[in-house]
């Protein structure tokens, strides 16, 4: 699993994309005491089961792989020639 050079910046921004997919679809309604790894994990499953990104195998979920692929996914999202990108 390769580091992201932004990948910090790119997981704030996948967790917000990702609440408002799941607000929007109706799957879920976060709380402020939500804690981060609460929504990550919730993010991650809800978008394995729409099948927007491929799931890992259950022994190799962790919270630090569940992190870089919603990043990765974010990336995705962004268009070409995004500073977060480079």
């Amino acid at each position: 699993m390769k580091k992201l050079k932004h990948e910090a910046e790119l997981l704030k921004g996948a967790i917000q994309a990702g609440m408002k997919y799941g607000v929007e679809r109706g799957a879920v309604v976060f709380e402020p005491t939500d804690s981060a790894s609460e929504k990550i994990r919730f993010i991650y499953r809800l978008l394995v089961h729409d099948k927007l990104i491929v799931p890992m195998p259950e022994d190799q979920v962790t919270e630090q792989s569940m992190k870089h692929r919603l990043a990765v996914w974010y990336a995705h999202q962004l268009p070409k020639g995004d500073p977060l990108l480079e």
